[in-house]
């Protein structure tokens, strides 16, 4: 089954039976019932909803079912056309919408696509919202608009560049610093929407820049997550010495890693924790990440005087706990920066000025800057789930087996141990386990996940 539904959205392979695959049948209903659900906190009668989408295959086809189904509820439909997540959150808030759906499935495959649901200020839904969606979607108790009270579409290709004025407006950007140091980076867009909005970011910096993959086609020339072993081709390119910094960005550019000038990866977890140095030394304050982030943050944060805490894994977590903790930096350390001076919401064009901005007054190589932070390896395993499955069960089986260590059961269990710490999770967006360890070696991090993944393969097997 290849049909996902969340807290989050729905999400699923394109084609297929109704109800297995993301199929247009599932595509309406899900619509409606997430427009069900706006309408009730509506600002007025009829209301307004952003569209935005990745450049996947599957996208125009998507958009014209959710776009028709939303006017076919009475909404008035913006269309921002091919956009960033970030930009699409932003469109939402500075336009004064009562929602938006974002069309990307992120860093799945081609095959995949999906909705993702803002609320009214360009955040995604709570838990207790998303699940109220869910229950609407499954009741099928649906009203449309009469033909006096449909809705209007309007297209809007303005928001890359209100999506650019508003990183550079920002006061921790420098950019005449930027300017001045004058950058070469070599950038990876993964055929979709960075082509578009990573250029116009660079030109208004004064970056020199080569892009890679940088057509706008949703046919991925690699997988399209921003992980080392898929970026073989921008890590050759950098090693001929001719650029300052590699960057890679996900299809709807909310992950976001850096290349040395080596071409040796900065590392993706140091995202986050390089622009977090870089706030927290003007800005003081706390931070937060996700259960299954590098304990580095909460070193450089410690560093800085601040306090940190970790959240639930998912952007809507990560974001409520930074509201209660009032962080000034927080995110994923999947390479989401979210920065609540901008917006919450992972933002890798956010990210990438704040660390050509930090770069440029350090005056340092890349490498140097990720030698200057504390060091761990984390080591990123899953294990895909069978249909007899018992999640439920092996968190219990593993919860019990650590009972004596620092355990965190508040999303997946996670043991921490003074050195090192393990976190095992089911995915939000994958049929599959997640199993993530760090430790000060990559052989000891890999050794501790690989000694819980056998405890799930001999449950499997039972």
């Amino acid at each position: 089954m290849t049909l996902i539904k969340s807290i989050s959205g729905i999400r699923g392979t394109i084609g297929g039976a109704t109800g297995d695959t993301l199929n247009p049948l599932d595509i309406v209903k899900f619509t409606t019932a997430y427009a069900s659900f706006i309408r009730r906190g509506a600002k007025a009668d009829g209301g307004k909803i952003i569209v935005g989408r990745d450049a996947r295959i599957s996208g125009e086809m998507v958009r014209g079912i959710v776009c028709s189904t939303l006017i076919g509820m009475g909404y008035d439909v913006v269309d921002i056309g091919l956009a960033t997540t970030p930009t699409t959150e932003l469109a939402v808030r500075m336009s004064g919408a009562d929602g938006g759906i974002i069309i990307t499935a992120s860093h799945n495959p081609r095959q995949w696509n999906a909705l993702k649901l803002l609320n009214s200020e360009g955040e995604f839904l709570t838990k207790e919202d998303g699940n109220e969606v869910l229950r609407i979607a499954e009741a099928e108790d649906f009203e449309y608009a009469d033909v006096d009270r449909l809705g209007h579409y309007t297209a809007d290709d303005t928001y890359n560049r209100k999506h650019v004025d508003s990183v550079l407006a920002l006061d921790l950007v420098d950019e005449q610093a930027v300017r001045k140091a004058g950058f070469r980076v070599c950038v990876d867009a993964i055929n979709s929407v960075g082509g578009i909005i990573l250029p116009e970011l660079f030109d208004r910096l004064g970056v020199e820049y080569t892009l890679l993959n940088g057509e706008p086609t949703g046919d991925f020339a690699h997988n399209p997550e921003p992980l080392e072993k898929n970026l073989g081709g921008i890590m050759s390119e950098m090693k001929s010495g001719h650029y300052d910094l590699g960057i890679v960005v996900d299809p709807d550019v909310d992950r976001l890693a850096f290349i040395c000038e080596d071409g040796r990866m900065f590392g993706e977890e140091y995202t986050l924790v390089s622009v977090a140095d870089y706030v927290l030394s003007h800005t003081p304050g706390n931070t937060v990440s996700n259960l299954s982030s590098t304990r580095a943050l909460r070193d450089v944060t410690v560093a800085h005087g601040g306090v940190y805490t970790a959240s639930a894994v998912g952007e809507v977590n990560v974001t409520t706990k930074m509201k209660e903790v009032g962080a000034v930096i927080g995110g994923e350390g999947n390479g989401g920066v979210i920065y609540p001076e901008s917006h919450y919401g992972r933002d890798a064009l956010v990210g990438i000025a704040l660390f050509l901005s930090s770069l440029a007054r350090k005056g340092c190589k890349v490498s140097e800057l990720r030698a200057s932070f504390p060091n761990y390896f984390i080591a990123k395993n899953r294990i895909d789930l069978t249909p007899t499955t018992d999640i439920k069960a092996i968190l219990a089986k593993v919860k019990d087996m650590y009972k004596d260590e620092k355990v965190n059961d508040i999303d997946g269990v996670k043991i921490d141990f003074a050195d090192k710490w393990v976190h095992l999770r089911a995915s939000n967006t994958e049929p599959i386990i997640r199993v993530y360890s760090e430790a000060a070696t990559m052989e000891e991090a890999d050794e501790l996940g690989k000694k819980l993944m056998q405890v799930v393969y001999d449950m499997q097997n039972k």
